[in-house]
């Protein structure tokens, strides 16, 4: 069986049923674990959203006439609502039940704002378009779209009714407020394809503009004829983003690769705006001031741009490590702006874009990597994401994920793939280019405060200010080689073997799990296995039997595994030395190993779960767990029990060692790591951020009294 359980097996107790021996040409013996099951109900508390904040923001829409109520779109199929001008948003719809899908076009309604309109996309044969007549409670996704990208999206200023969709196959009309779309473009069109971006002329409905991935068109007849409008545009630019002026209807903005331009007679001939330097004129969006037509802002891959002089010059307002999506400013009060960014989701300014600070409370878009609960106060939680640059690196919650404070000084933007606790309580962190020691530091601002317009955007909330930490590198690889030297002895000359240092080396691969518990330390990196004997100052190892990239380490006494996904080997003595393990010979990609204090080794794979009790002779599988392609595996000491878990499954799993039953609980969201707080489990995503799952002293259900599931 894989991935999540039928309705009849919702919640499953295994009980331990005799072995049947296995023959096979290793020279260890497998054994076949068969449990029988029987039907249980699920535990019966959601999961929830915990953060770190932040993450993929993509785009913007207010309901009209009320700047306080926003949409946000990301890039992992959730829209998102705010109604108190951003300040903190609540989940309000996954549109699709598949990740991935890229909001980047809500629209809505402004003759009815219960009726919200979202294009979405995730590649070039999936994507929709999805309808809410209630105010986003429910949606329904439009037929002519459905498995089709929808990159841009635009209502008529004019006439509500009538709304412009922008697909890979041309441009679309519905005149009946989304009931019924036509192509206005021509079929199978070479040229007008591949839309990217739409304008409506605010006084004319059947003037449209549409950006291509090959420069701008225009149709002032509804789609009946079309006009290359492309004279002074450089050929063979992809138009992001096109502006009209409503004062001006004449006075067309549009953004491309090669800059931003400018017409002032409705795209007869473009202008490029100087200021705007070449590696920034990626400008995903271009947005009016509502109460100043001069005042432009461009949201670009380098940074926020602004000109206040109706293009003639453009000023930067943010640093340039900001990759700007969206931009949203108040019709009400032009000094409020807010930018959907990647990595540092939304930014906002109070004073026009001179300063920018977080303000992402509520939104959860992070891929955490690494997870790790304090040992001493289980209401620490450490962490880990990847892809979010100096934005990420790893956070820390003092109060079980309700608040976070980010912690990356000393990380300079590495991924963060692996967290562990050594035996008095300091944290280390294995990263995309190496080992990092968490030790104390000068005290800095808390990371939501203002910054000046040149400095990078904070990347998360935080609770109460404390003092800051840093991250110290402990990468020096130093190994002693044997050197083969001939001395003369009493006449003859012989061979002698001397211990020499080796040349220092700096540990520059990625670091994908370590095990930092006892008083040898060692890493599984994909230069290979090293160990440390003082506290990471100084590491041993390398290759083993010249092989590297391995991906998971667990230690117990002097017993050390460690596994790369085609195989296992074990050092007896420490890290000094490393042999093959025998495993199953049917396993084809192992993800986990770890100990349980018996000694016991657990293995996490595609085929399921696997353990020995006697360190590879014998191997014995837990063959009636619903769960496959296991990727991660942990102990919960304090109850005692396996945590068993799988990217491609929203399942969790709780397995009793001793009796071999298990609890599972269906989280809603596919699992990355499971961890437990004692009193709760937690668990890591790779696009919803850190979940907190229901108390784990809940009984389940009396299943004698007919209750129904709940999740």
């Amino acid at each position: 069986m894989r991935g999540i359980p039928s309705a009849s097996m919702n919640r499953l107790r295994g009980f331990a049923h005799k072995p049947c021996a296995m023959s096979r040409p290793a020279r260890f013996l497998f054994l076949l674990l068969g449990l029988c099951a029987a039907s249980i109900l699920p535990a019966q508390s959601t999961w929830s959203v915990a953060g770190p904040d932040g993450g993929d923001a993509r785009s913007f829409a207010a309901e009209p006439g009320q700047p306080s109520h926003l949409y946000l779109g990301t890039t992992n199929s959730w829209l998102y609502e705010s109604k108190d001008e951003g300040a903190t948003w609540h989940r309000l719809a996954k549109l699709d039940p598949a990740d991935g899908f890229v909001l980047d076009s809500i629209v809505v309604d402004s003759a009815n704002p219960s009726t919200l309109f979202a294009g979405g996309w995730k590649n070039s044969d999936s994507g929709g378009l999805w309808i809410s007549r209630d105010g986003g409670r429910a949606w329904t996704e439009t037929a002519q779209f459905k498995g089709k990208p929808v990159h841009a999206l635009a209502q008529a200023p004019s006439d509500p009714q009538i709304l412009i969709a922008g697909t890979l196959e041309g441009v679309f009309r519905s005149g009946d407020s989304g009931a019924t779309w036509a192509q206005i473009s021509p079929p199978k069109s070479r040229e007008i394809h591949n839309i990217e971006s739409l304008a409506v002329d605010p006084r004319n409905p059947n003037i449209v503009y549409a950006g291509t991935w090959h420069l701008p068109w225009k149709t002032t007849d509804g789609g009946k004829t079309w006009r290359h409008i492309k004279e002074g545009i450089i050929e063979d630019s992809d138009v992001f983003s096109i502006i009209v002026d409503p004062t001006h209807t004449k006075t067309i903005y549009l953004s491309a690769c090669s800059g931003i331009y400018k017409s002032g007679n409705g795209g007869l001939l473009f202008h490029r705006i100087q200021g705007i330097p070449s590696e920034a004129r990626r400008t995903r969006s271009l947005i009016l001031d509502p109460q100043n037509p001069d005042v432009v802002y461009a949201g670009t891959t380098e940074g926020l741009y602004k000109t206040v002089n109706a293009g003639k010059s453009f000023a930067r307002k943010t640093g340039d490590n900001i990759v700007v999506n969206g931009v949203y400013v108040d019709p009400t009060d032009s000094n409020r702006v807010l930018l959907a960014t990647d990595r540092s989701g939304v930014l906002a300014s109070q004073d026009a874009g001179a300063r920018f600070s977080a303000s992402n409370q509520g939104i959860s878009e992070r891929k955490v990597a690494a997870l790790l609960v304090d040992r001493n106060d289980p209401k620490r939680i450490y962490a880990g994401v990847v892809n979010d640059k100096t934005f990420g690196g790893v956070f820390r919650s003092d109060d079980g994920g309700a608040h976070w404070g980010q912690l990356d000084e000393g990380l300079n933007g590495r991924d963060v793939f692996s967290l562990a606790e050594t035996k008095d309580g300091a944290i280390v962190a294995g990263t995309s280019h190496g080992i990092f020691f968490l030790a104390s530091s000068r005290p800095t601002n808390p990371p939501a405060a203002p910054v000046e317009n040149t400095a990078a955007a904070p990347a998360a909330s935080s609770a109460a200010p404390h003092a800051a930490l840093a991250w110290q590198p402990r990468n020096t690889i130093a190994n002693t080689v044997t050197k083969v030297s001939t001395e003369t002895a009493l006449g003859t000359r012989v061979n002698v073997e001397k211990q020499v240092k080796a040349p220092v080396i700096e540990l520059q691969s990625p670091v994908y799990a370590l095990d930092v518990s006892g008083d040898v330390w060692v890493a599984a990196t994909g230069y290979g296995l090293v160990t440390s004997h003082d506290r990471g100052a100084s590491w041993q190892g390398g290759p083993v039997m010249g092989l590297g990239d391995y991906l998971s380490v667990t230690v117990h006494g002097e017993n050390f595994v460690a596994a790369r996904n085609d195989s296992v080997v074990i050092s007896k003595d420490s890290g000094q030395s490393w042999w093959p393990m025998g495993v199953p010979t049917m396993l084809t990609h192992i993800h986990r190993v770890v100990f349980s204090p018996d000694g016991t080794l657990w293995l996490g794979a595609r085929e399921g779960v696997y353990y020995t009790p006697d360190l590879g002779k014998s191997w014995m599988w837990i063959q009636r767990l619903p769960l496959r392609d296991v990727d991660d595996l942990s102990f919960d000491t304090t109850s005692h029990r396996l945590l068993a878990s799988s990217r491609s499954s929203d399942v969790v799993y709780a397995i009793d060692p001793k009796t071999m039953k298990w609890d599972w609980w269906q989280t809603g969201y596919p699992i990355e790591l499971i961890r437990s707080t004692g009193e709760r489990l937690v668990a890591a995503s790779l696009d919803d951020g850190v979940l907190v799952g229901p108390p784990t002293s809940q009984e389940p259900p009396d299943l004698t009294s007919g209750a129904t599931a709940k999740q």
